[in-house]
C-alpha cells in the first residue's frame, strides 16, 4: 500500500510539472505572436530609457499616449510603438533597443 501511494504521489507531482511547463510554453507562444519580430520592453526598461518614473508611464497609458500589453499581470511595450511615440515628440530610442 505504501509503495502505491508513493508512486501515485510521484506521478501526480510529475504531471503537475508537465502542466506547469505546458502553461509556460503557451505564454511564450502568446508572447511570440505579440512580438512579430519586435523587442518587448517592461516598465523597468522603459523607465530607464525614457528617464521617467513608473507613475509617468501609468499616466501615459491612462491618456492612451502609448500602447501596452498585459502578459501574466506584467506590463510590456513594443519597442517599435515606443519609437513611434518618441518620434511624435521629436526623440528616438537608442539603436540597440529599436526593432
Amino acid at each position: 500500500m505504501l509503495y502505491n501511494e508513493t508512486v501515485h504521489k510521484m506521478f501526480t507531482s510529475l504531471m503537475e510539472r508537465f502542466d506547469k511547463m505546458e502553461r509556460a510554453f503557451e505564454r511564450m507562444n502568446k508572447l511570440k505572436d505579440c512580438l512579430d519580430g519586435d523587442t518587448l520592453l517592461d516598465n523597468y526598461d522603459l523607465c530607464r530609457l525614457l528617464g521617467v518614473t513608473k507613475r509617468t508611464l501609468a499616466r501615459y497609458r491612462q491618456k492612451k499616449l502609448i500602447r501596452y500589453y498585459m502578459i501574466d499581470g506584467r506590463t510590456y511595450y513594443k519597442a517599435s510603438e515606443i519609437q513611434e511615440f518618441l518620434q511624435m515628440k521629436g526623440k528616438s530610442l537608442p539603436a540597440a533597443v529599436s526593432h
